[in-house]
């Protein structure tokens, strides 16, 4: 852990640094510019949080409530490892008159637990089971950070994005699926100035290890054939998961997987070769040394042929985001969705899986009309020039972010093009 990474360095008066911080915000929020002494990781969240058209006299808004929000605790993996997250961190939390919180991979709470008074005091701020904290919704904020950078964060007074969020500090890691490596959610601790102590940064990352190493021992043991588990959304080169090995495939590789998985009662060659290639004239021969490759990679007996089939049960994360959609659980098809699936493919059957399942899910999001799940695709990569979800943004949350980006999107549109 490096001191890039920490809140405040050892020996550092808190005082002196609150009162330099709160003057850097100022200059940020009046001027747009960040001076020093605000940290890397702080300066980039500042700016993810003004793109996403945050405030900093904004509010963090609860979205899940009494029986969606126990349903939703219920089935959420880390609900399994909330035992020993309290064994480790509420202690610590009560005693210190912290608050131990537990948030999705989408910033919003499940759990806020800890010493009573505190907790009241953090719920004038919505700091409160179902609330969402992620970057896009409240700016910078530890959770809400920890989750969109992928490492433990420290955040400190002035350096949370929202003013009312300021006279609070904060620690909190991420907390990772010990079998695919996707963020679950986070871990934190909420609370007074001492917190900004190295030491409270490198005790919620051990707690984090510590519930990742609890969900490993937790999976359960299967009778039948061991479901594989496949990511591929948002990556060129998918993950595949099984026999407790973890294997990056290749970009061909890949393709075959993710349309087999897709096909589980098989494909012939031919109908592979279509799936795959676009050039027609590739000879069967390429495409049967690409599938011994793979078979290799798999293992004994996991490809069959005559046709070609995975012999083992396969889970896709983007099965789980078409299943979702289907059920109408939009937010949580949302919450699955790391991005378009192989993006970089040029596979024609690929193509046409990653458009569909990109569109199903952007007509959800527009239909529903959530200004947060909205402002998560707006401000992804992959959806910075979606101009349907720009305008539906727009009508629900008329930041002036919101517009400027809007009318550069139609202006670009209306422009004529050079050919």
């Amino acid at each position: 852990m490096t001191d890039a990474w920490l809140a405040l360095e050892p020996g550092a008066d808190p005082v002196e640094r609150a009162r330099a911080l709160r003057r850097a915000h100022a200059t940020f929020t009046e001027a747009g510019t960040v001076p020093r002494p605000v940290r890397a990781v702080v300066a980039d969240s500042w700016w993810r949080s003004v793109r996403a058209g945050v405030g900093p006299d904004g509010t963090a808004s609860v979205e899940l409530m009494d029986g969606d929000l126990g349903a939703y605790r219920a089935e959420h993996p880390l609900s399994r490892v909330m035992p020993l997250v309290r064994e480790l961190l509420g202690t610590f939390a009560s005693d210190g008159e912290h608050l131990l919180a537990v948030c999705d991979a989408h910033g919003r709470l499940l759990w806020v637990e800890g010493h009573p008074a505190t907790r009241r005091r953090a719920g004038r701020m919505n700091f409160v089971p179902g609330a969402r904290w992620s970057e896009s919704a409240v700016g910078t904020n530890a959770p809400g950070t920890a989750v969109a950078v992928g490492r433990p964060v420290q955040v400190f007074a002035a350096e949370h994005f929202i003013r009312r969020v300021q006279p609070w500090t904060c620690a909190a890691a991420p907390v990772h699926d010990p079998r695919t490596g996707r963020v679950l959610g986070a871990v934190d601790i909420t609370g007074g100035d001492g917190l900004a102590h190295p030491h409270s940064l490198g005790f919620v990352q051990a707690v984090a290890r510590a519930a990742e190493s609890q969900l490993a021992l937790l999976a359960p043991e299967r009778s039948g054939p061991e479901t594989a588990e496949l990511t591929a959304l948002g990556r060129d080169e998918a993950l595949l998961s099984a026999d407790g090995r973890r294997v990056r495939l290749s970009r061909r590789h890949s393709e075959m997987v993710v349309l087999l998985a897709h096909h589980p009662e098989g494909l012939t060659g031919d109908e592979l070769l279509c799936a795959l290639y676009e050039d027609e004239t590739v000879p069967p021969v390429t495409l049967r040394a690409e599938l011994a490759r793979l078979r290799g990679i798999l293992g004994p007996g996991r490809l069959a042929s005559r046709p070609y089939r995975l012999t083992m049960p396969v889970e896709s994360d983007a099965f789980v985001v078409e299943r979702r959609l289907r059920a109408g659980a939009i937010t949580a098809a949302a919450s699955a969705y790391a991005g378009p699936l192989l993006p970089g493919s040029q596979a024609p059957a690929v193509g046409r899986f990653r458009r569909r399942l990109a569109d199903g899910l952007r007509a959800a999001l527009i239909a529903c009309g959530d200004p947060d799940l909205l402002a998560d695709w707006a401000h992804a990569p992959w959806g910075e020039d979606d101009l349907d979800v720009w305008r539906a943004l727009a009508a629900v949350r008329p930041t002036a972010a919101t517009s400027s980006r809007l009318a550069a999107l139609e202006s670009e549109l209306a422009a004529p093009h050079a050919w």
